[in-house]
């Protein structure tokens, strides 16, 4: 069995490539260990690369920046099996405003945009919190004001069957799986937002209402595959992101999950995923890839 596993920042995008890179790192070893060869696009056009390699594959993965995964990911459903989420639901949960306002509307707390003053100002379609700010300035091309919400950064890291096509054969009905809950490390220094890394396998007083907004949203918005929900806790638990992909949180997964990653994507392609997993306690990681398990 051959997987195509994909990372674009790698070869693309400095500023993510570190994130990137281990994220990479980890689903290639976890492959490896279930059996399977792995190939990788090499330096170049990434997208030439993706038709070249996508049908030599059983399956494949893809991970890029938000406005770039849903054409990314549609050329690997065009010529292998994906494993990640769906083309639609990425380019769905990449314009930040649009899915903003399909959670809102389905009653789940959302920043609200805000058009003077001090505010938020973040990418559309940004990713990494790259050129994230607080500041009362015009947002820039491709941005957009919102609302600052004080409280505790959180993530949630899941998996979700896939039930369309073939896999609708086998779906095995059983709700997402939580990986982990998460905390982010987020500091804000002269006005821009950096985030650090977080903490992987967390509990927290709210855990089961900061599990089922994340699942709520990550479902609303059709995610199939992995997905990473950010959250801040505050007087109500606010969706500030769905990743419709893997997460730097990974890093920190895979140091302390008994199960290996590769299975569980392949089967959720497949429209079943375990009903739990087994964390051996917690592992704290950096923007860098470097993991530390506590």
């Amino acid at each position: 069995m051959l997987a195509l596993l994909a990372e674009y920042t790698v070869f693309h995008n400095p500023a993510l490539a570190p994130e990137g890179k281990a994220m990479l790192s980890v689903l290639k070893e976890s492959f490896l260990r279930s059996g399977y060869d792995v190939i990788t696009p090499e330096s170049g056009d990434f997208e030439a690369e993706l038709r070249r390699l996508s049908p030599l594959a059983d399956v494949g993965l893809v991970i890029a920046p938000d406005h770039l995964l849903g054409k990314y990911s549609k050329i690997l459903e065009d010529n292998c099996r994906n494993i990640g989420c769906g083309s639609l639901n990425c380019a769905l949960c990449s314009n930040k405003l649009h899915a903003g306002a399909i959670l809102a509307s389905q009653g789940i707390a959302v920043p609200q945009e805000k058009n003077e003053g001090l505010r938020l100002i973040k990418e559309k379609q940004g990713a990494g919190a790259l050129n994230m700010r607080i500041a009362d300035e015009e947002p820039g091309p491709g941005e957009f004001g919102q609302e600052f919400i004080e409280g505790e950064h959180m993530s949630v890291s899941l998996v979700i069957s896939r039930y369309v096509g073939e896999a609708c054969l086998y779906y095995s009905g059983r709700p997402p799986l939580v990986l982990s809950l998460n905390r982010q490390s987020i500091r804000i220094d002269g006005g821009q937002v950096v985030f650090e890394g977080g903490e992987v396998g967390v509990d927290h007083p709210r855990r089961d209402e900061i599990v089922a907004t994340a699942i709520k949203a990550s479902t609303v918005l059709g995610c199939q595959g992995y997905a990473g929900v950010d959250v801040i806790v505050g007087d109500e638990i606010y969706v500030v992101d769905v990743n419709p992909r893997p997460t730097s949180s990974m890093t920190g997964l895979a140091a302390v999950m008994e199960e290996e990653i590769a299975e569980i994507l392949v089967a959720a392609s497949k429209g079943d995923v375990p009903e739990s997993i087994h964390l051996r306690g917690r592992a704290r990681y950096d923007k860098n890839g470097t993991v530390t398990v506590l």
